[in-house]
């Protein structure tokens, strides 16, 4: 780092602007005071579902706040200290400015990351699957140590989750497990995890001591966000009304009250006699839209998914990492060549080096 700092703080304060436009404090800002109004409301826990979505989504908004306010305000506390060590001439200061400037930098960088998430679905919470691949109990084994690797890692980061659906298998590990991070941009910041990893190690199940290879495959998708209503414009309506009919023509009664509705643009047609008046009819009717259009909704939403599994840049299958545990000590990214000799520490839920490598490595890639 040069003798003085002043450069670098400038190319800080540069950064820090541009991650202040993309987050959008005022519109962060809005958002944490609607939802702390609707945690507020006396009836939130009736729904149970409900109040959790919100809570979690008000703490993790109010988390990302804090860490932009809590950085700006070390920032400016260094900007001081700079200025006062330069024109006191105090060398203590400008160590102490060098100092902090190492971790403020860092943190930087790290926030800097989230700003390039803006992919359509980054914002989401994730959906992790971990299945154990080629290895036997070797891969159970190693599948089992990623799952409490994502854990440990979203617990660094104050992260709520929740492991269901574990498979375990017969020997030892398991042979696959689901975990959902509650998050936001849990689905942008794990994506990149997404492929096979591998392990290189002398394996504890082998009675010999030899050297196994065993592979381990993530599968990230976000979380989709549904709601069991469906609005639907009036204007995107056509309402017909006739008269009901019964079997062999016979009329159910006197009275225009069948209707038919079309929803324009999907043209699903439904229809209903059955009621009595035409206001029921309507309802009843309405109803059956709203459960059509939401199916629809579900299967477009799942046919996304579906393709963001096919097109993801660490597809499922290829090869993305590498846990050397013998003869040396390594972990290194093959997409990134990011590695570390610290194998203890990335087992433990430390990789958030190997997670911004993974998101600038894929940024370059989509403006290239």
């Amino acid at each position: 780092m040069a003798t003085d700092p002043s450069e670098e703080l400038k190319n800080l304060r540069t950064t820090m602007a541009s991650i202040e436009a993309v987050l959008d404090l005022g519109k962060l800002r809005a958002q944490i005071a609607d939802l702390e109004e609707q945690a507020s409301a006396p009836d939130l826990w009736d729904d149970q579902a409900k109040a959790q979505a919100v809570t979690s989504k008000l703490s993790g908004l109010q988390a990302e706040l804090n860490r932009f306010s809590t950085l700006n305000r070390r920032l400016e506390d260094i900007e001081v200290l700079f200025e006062l060590g330069q024109s006191e001439g105090d060398e203590d200061a400008l160590a102490e400015v060098q100092g902090e400037l190492v971790d403020v930098s860092k943190a930087v960088g790290e926030l800097e990351v989230r700003t390039l998430l803006s992919g359509e679905y980054d914002a989401r919470e994730a959906l992790v699957t971990l299945r154990a691949e080629a290895g036997g109990v070797d891969a159970a084994d190693f599948a089992e140590m990623l799952l409490r690797m994502y854990t440990r890692w979203a617990e660094r980061h104050n992260y709520q989750y929740e492991v269901y659906d574990t498979s375990y298998a017969e020997e030892a590990g398991i042979k696959s497990a689901t975990l959902t991070v509650k998050a936001p941009y849990a689905y942008g910041t794990l994506s990149v995890e997404q492929g096979t990893h591998r392990l290189v190690r002398i394996s504890p199940f082998d009675n010999q001591g030899r050297r196994q290879t065993s592979f381990a495959g993530v599968e990230v998708v976000p979380v989709v966000e549904q709601s069991d209503h469906v609005d639907i414009p009036e204007d995107e309506l056509r309402v017909d009304v006739y008269r009901s009919s019964g079997p062999g023509g016979q009329g159910v009664n006197t009275t225009d009250s069948a209707v038919r509705i079309t929803h324009l643009p999907s043209g699903i047609v439904v229809s209903c006699q059955n009621e009595r008046s035409q206001i029921q009819n309507r309802a009843s009717a309405m109803a059956v839209l709203q459960a059509k259009l939401l199916q629809r909704r579900r299967e477009e939403e799942q046919a996304k998914m579906d393709a963001l599994k096919d097109d993801s840049s660490g597809s499922w299958g290829n090869q993305m990492r590498s846990y050397v545990l013998h003869p040396y000590q390594l972990v290194k990214d093959l997409r990134t060549n990011y590695e570390t000799g610290n194998t203890t520490a990335v087992l433990d839920g430390d990789i958030d080096e190997f997670i911004e490598a993974g998101i600038r490595w894929r940024k370059q890639r989509e403006n290239s």
